[in-house]
């Protein structure tokens, strides 16, 4: 099936950016559901499972920030293969196919975005490489407000009581996991270190609630459709200027002769360490390329609700491979994230069935033809 032929809703073509729409308020199809539910599945699977590996390469001796934030966008050429097929099948239905369907302004728009991922990749992974996996979980998980705050500001998200109730119960569920994070520094980690972790995870949260609003305003900037293909396109040039950006950080901080003798020093193996290392990428591709396909097809504040449904996910892999204690705060905020969850999305779906319903009773005159 050609993924260039999947149909997305047009973004307006000019003017302030339109209201963001949430699930419903586009027109769905099997097609444009089934991709967004992909998607999504994407960014719960690389959100929650990169952080749970990132920590695990601090935690046996890897020690290079800049390396872990080139890892979580490194894996862009995976993503070149779907791109040939789809380029494969419009050309052999077509005499003159362009190679690549990105316009200029996207191009440039997409490269802007993928250095401040960059940043925030670099922010995050300092982060996560000085706090215990819960204490970061809950700092990253405040991107939801800013994503939400943004949002507002940036490209005017409607705020329904569904949406707002979902808000404050995953940031209930966030910090009921944090209740205790006073108490989980490290052994032998200075405050300096400490506080400096503390710090760059919470920027790293404010600088991705404000990275999602500005991927949902250059889609609805956009003066073309923009297809599956085209959201993969994009999402290929945001990784190669973040990846660009981290490969500068690695070079100044002398990171690539560095990796052979960490993985030779690596607490797990110099197997492992490459198996840890390739898996952070792999990963992490799949949610940024997921997050990219959920705004697409739905909003930035539901990007971020999917970030936030990752953090309880990723204490009970914290749980399973890093044998952290799970107690009842951890499961208190599980149930208030599913709960967060099922809200957000049975609020969309009431609002789609009172749309539709008066959509039936107030139908829309049809014109007569002009002869």
């Amino acid at each position: 099936m050609d993924i260039e032929s999947l149909p997305i809703q047009s973004q307006p073509t000019s003017g302030a950016a339109a209201p963001s729409a949430a699930i419903f308020d586009k027109p769905v199809n099997f097609k444009s559901i089934l991709l967004l539910l992909l998607n999504f599945f994407l960014v719960l699977l690389g959100g929650s499972g990169a952080p749970v590996l990132i920590r695990i390469y601090f935690l046996h001796g890897g020690n290079r920030e800049w390396f872990t934030s080139f890892l979580q966008t490194a894996a862009f050429p995976f993503l070149l293969l779907p791109l040939l097929f789809s380029f494969s099948r419009r050309r052999s239905s077509a005499s003159s196919t362009p190679l690549f369907l990105i316009s200029p302004f996207l191009l440039l728009s997409s490269a802007v975005i993928g250095i401040l991922t960059g940043v925030d990749n670099f922010l995050y992974s300092y982060g996560i490489s000085y706090l215990p996996l819960s204490t970061s979980s809950l700092l990253i998980s405040t991107q939801l407000g800013f994503t939400a705050l943004f949002a507002f500001l940036i490209v005017r998200q409607k705020f329904t009581a569904s949406s707002i109730n979902s808000v404050v119960l995953l940031t209930v569920a966030a910090v009921v996991l944090g209740v205790h994070a006073n108490g989980d520094r490290p052994a032998g980690e200075s405050n300096a270190k400490y506080y400096a972790g503390f710090a760059m995870a919470l920027g790293a949260a404010v600088l991705y609630g404000l990275v999602l609003p500005l991927v949902e305003l250059m889609y609805g900037k956009a003066k073309q459709d923009i297809s599956y293909t085209l959201v993969v396109e994009i999402q290929i040039v945001i990784s190669v200027a973040a990846t660009a950006f981290c490969a500068v950080g690695m070079a100044v901080n002398k990171d690539f002769p560095a990796i052979s003798r960490e993985s030779h020093l690596f607490g797990l193996g110099e197997t492992k360490y490459y198996v840890v290392v390739i898996f952070i990428a792999l990963l992490s591709q799949c949610f940024f390329l997921g997050l990219v396909g959920t705004i697409n097809y739905s909003s930035a504040l539901l990007g971020g609700i999917a970030l936030a449904i990752c953090i309880p996910i990723t204490e009970v892999l914290a749980v399973i491979f890093l044998h952290e204690k799970f107690d009842g705060e951890k499961g208190v905020s599980l149930a208030l994230a599913i709960w967060g969850m099922t809200s957000y999305f049975y609020g969309e779906y009431k609002s789609y069935q009172r749309n539709k319903t008066i959509a039936t009773e107030n139908p829309l005159p049809i014109s007569s033809p002009v002869n």
